[in-house]
C-alpha cells in the first residue's frame, strides 16, 4: 500500500506556501495566488486520485528547508523530487535547477543549454508548467535584456524571491 501524497504548509513573505509529496519526493510546490484550490486540483490530475493528507512530520525537512531559504540561511535544496513531465519540460527544468543562488538566466540562454537555441518560447512554457518552483528556481529565469516576464505565481512573488536572493535589481 503506497502512502498517497502528503502535504504541509508555511506562512512565508510571499504568502502561503503549500509542498506536497509522493513516496517517491516532492511534486508539487504552490506559491501566491496558486493557492489551495488549483494545489488540490493539480496533485489530483497529475499525480492520482488518492485524496492527500496533512501530514507536518512527514513534510517537515520539506517545510525546514522552504523556511530556511525565506530567512536567508539555505540557498541549496536537499530533497527528493517526484517531477511528472515532457521530456523536453525534464531537460528544461533540470538546466534551471542549475542557476545559481542569486544569479539569473535568460529564457534563451536555457534554450541553448537544451541545444534548441530557436526554442525561447517552448523554454517558457516549460518553465512556466515547473512544478516545484523555488526549488527548481524558474523564478531565476529572466526575458532577454532582464526583464521580468513570466510567472505562475504573479511577478511581484518574482521579483520579492530575486530580492531575497539578492538577485534584483537584475
Amino acid at each position: 500500500m503506497s502512502m498517497g501524497i502528503a502535504f504541509g504548509r508555511l506562512e512565508s513573505q510571499v504568502g502561503m506556501v503549500w509542498v506536497a509529496s509522493t513516496e517517491v519526493g516532492i511534486c508539487k510546490i504552490s506559491l501566491g495566488k496558486d493557492q489551495s484550490g488549483a494545489f488540490f486540483s493539480w496533485l489530483s490530475r497529475q499525480v492520482g486520485a488518492q485524496e492527500p493528507v496533512e501530514d507536518a512530520h512527514l513534510m517537515d525537512a520539506a517545510v525546514t528547508q522552504l523556511s530556511e531559504y525565506f530567512s536567508g540561511s539555505r540557498e541549496k535544496f536537499d530533497l527528493p523530487l517526484d517531477v511528472r513531465g515532457t521530456p523536453f519540460q525534464t531537460t528544461v527544468w533540470s538546466q534551471v535547477a542549475r542557476i545559481p543562488y542569486g544569479a539569473t538566466a535568460t529564457y534563451g540562454d536555457i534554450a541553448e543549454l537544451v541545444g534548441k537555441p530557436r526554442a525561447s518560447r517552448a523554454v517558457g512554457g516549460a518553465v512556466g508548467a515547473n512544478p516545484v518552483p523555488i526549488i527548481v528556481p524558474c523564478h531565476r529565469v529572466i526575458g532577454a535584456g532582464g526583464a521580468l516576464t513570466g510567472f505562475g505565481s504573479g511577478l511581484e512573488i518574482k521579483e520579492r524571491l530575486l530580492r531575497l536572493e539578492g538577485a534584483f535589481p537584475l
